[in-house]
Order: structure tokens, then sequence, then C-alpha cells
């Protein structure tokens, strides 16, 4: 397994939906695609999220489920 840091920048205005989507339905991840640990910024406008994957291709589908709320940016760790 390789790990990632994928930085989460939420759009104006949505902090407030990708709290409550991530409440209602979870992170929405593909299986395969692990959540080590995250935490945000004082702004609460940047989340950082350890991941970690054998399979890269997963970050797309689940960027996908969330774009209409947060641009993303994915940089290998290992």
């Amino acid at each position: 397994m390789k790990r990632y840091m994928v930085i989460e920048r939420v759009r104006p205005g949505c902090w407030d939906a990708v709290y409550l989507r991530c409440n209602a339905e979870g992170r929405l991840l593909p299986e395969g695609l692990n959540y080590l640990n995250s935490w945000t910024n004082r702004e609460r406008n940047i989340c950082y999220q350890l991941m970690e994957t054998s399979v890269p291709e997963l970050f797309e589908p689940w960027f996908s489920r969330w774009s209409d709320l947060v641009e993303f940016e994915v940089t290998p760790l290992d």
C-alpha cells in the first residue's frame, strides 16, 4: 500500500454542505481506498487527508462524488 496526502479545498460557502454530506453518507470512499487521518486549517476551508491505497485510480471516483463541493490535489508520499 502506498500513502497519499490529499488536499481538499472547499468551494466558497460549501463547508456546511461538506459536513452535512459526510455525516449523512460517510466519506463515500470506493473499496480499496483507505482513510488514515485528517485535519483542517483554522479557516475551515482546507482539509488535509492522509490516505492509503494500492490502486491510485480509485481517487477519481471518490473525487467525482465530491467535486460539486471540493477541489482536490493528491500527492504520493512513499
